[in-house]
């Protein structure tokens, strides 16, 4: 999906794909943090249930619409619905895909196609085709325009694709319907922060303390305005205050990163350690390692690291240059 660590924020200098880049960022980011939500929602709870086998969204959302519209179980409708969740019981995605828009087609006036459109959406997400989730995710929408599930999703597919322009415009559409929905302020913040606009990140995350002062995402958020502006002794405090209820690879490694940039190499030691045993998969916590290891001038123990990253993903050139920054 992305090329770059959510995890070491400094490594912006290397020229790859900056906004797939800022993609993978903005999404692990709001991971780090967030609850998750269900990917698939549910019409019903008793009898329209679209939940199982499905892997949960990085964002906590709400449903996007009312789950208490009596449902008559003998129409063909539920009954398509029914075979739906058979197949997504069975993570048979393609099959599942199928009897939903076969129930939209048999009703199509049916005030729960949003919801259908809205698990066709998210099954297409899932499987990497997000073009059509994007299309699916914005006709129900058009059918529920202030279903702030839907926005969050939609949202989350436009950092996914790069139109992160599309994705700012559907956080600060939630940010008018719900004045109280943190996680739109935050992932709207670190997409500025990202692309430039520190100052509009800045506002997002007083934003979050206005509806929350003990909030842990304004806290994270802040963590990372420090560390974007090199105060690495402020940005260690505030990754530390959240790390010590809500520890994540995220946060240890970015953590990391700035006791590498204050020379504190026994703390970032610890925290790559930890990092490490939560994510073992991330390419970029080997590159913080590498670049530990060069700074202790143990070159055999950089080198394996080295091609431990690579392993995981990245180029020997890409890890080479961040390395040397």
């Amino acid at each position: 999906m992305a090329t770059i660590s959510h995890k070491v924020l400094n490594f912006a200098a290397i020229r790859l794909n900056r906004m797939k880049r800022i993609a993978y960022i903005i999404m692990m980011l709001t991971l780090a943090f967030t609850s998750s939500g269900q990917a698939i929602q549910s019409i019903n709870e008793q009898n329209m249930r679209f939940e199982k086998g499905v892997k949960p969204d990085p964002i906590k959302v709400k449903p996007p619409v009312d789950n208490t519209i009596p449902i008559d179980t003998n129409t063909v409708y539920y009954s398509l619905v029914d075979s739906a969740q058979h197949y997504i019981d069975g993570e048979l995605w393609t099959k599942a895909e199928l009897f939903l828009l076969e129930a939209i087609r048999s009703e199509p006036n049916n005030p729960n196609n949003s919801l259908l459109l809205s698990n066709i959406a998210t099954i297409q997400r899932r499987q990497g085709r997000y073009q059509e989730a994007i299309r699916n995710y914005s006709m129900a929408i058009d059918l529920t325009p202030n279903a702030v599930t839907l926005l969050h999703n939609r949202a989350a597919v436009y950092v996914l694709v790069d139109s992160l322009a599309l994705a700012q415009a559907d956080y600060e559409r939630i940010m008018l319907i719900d004045d109280h929905d943190v996680e739109s302020r935050y992932t709207h913040g670190m997409i500025a922060l990202n692309t430039g606009h520190p100052e509009t990140a800045e506002h997002d995350f007083e934003d979050i303390l206005r509806i929350n002062p003990n909030s842990g995402l304004a806290k994270q958020g802040q963590g990372f305005l420090y560390k974007h502006a090199g105060n690495y002794t402020k940005a260690i405090e505030c990754f530390g205050e959240v790390i010590r209820v809500r520890p994540s690879a995220t946060l240890l490694a970015n953590r990391a990163d700035c006791y590498l940039a204050t020379k504190q190499l026994n703390e970032a030691s610890l925290d790559i350690a930890s990092a490490l045993e939560l994510d073992p998969d991330d390419p970029f916590i080997y590159v913080l390692r590498a670049k530990l290891n060069k700074l202790r001038y143990n070159r055999n123990d950089m080198e394996r690291d080295i091609r431990l990253a690579v392993a995981h993903g990245l180029s020997e050139d890409d890890v080479k240059q961040l390395i040397d920054e």
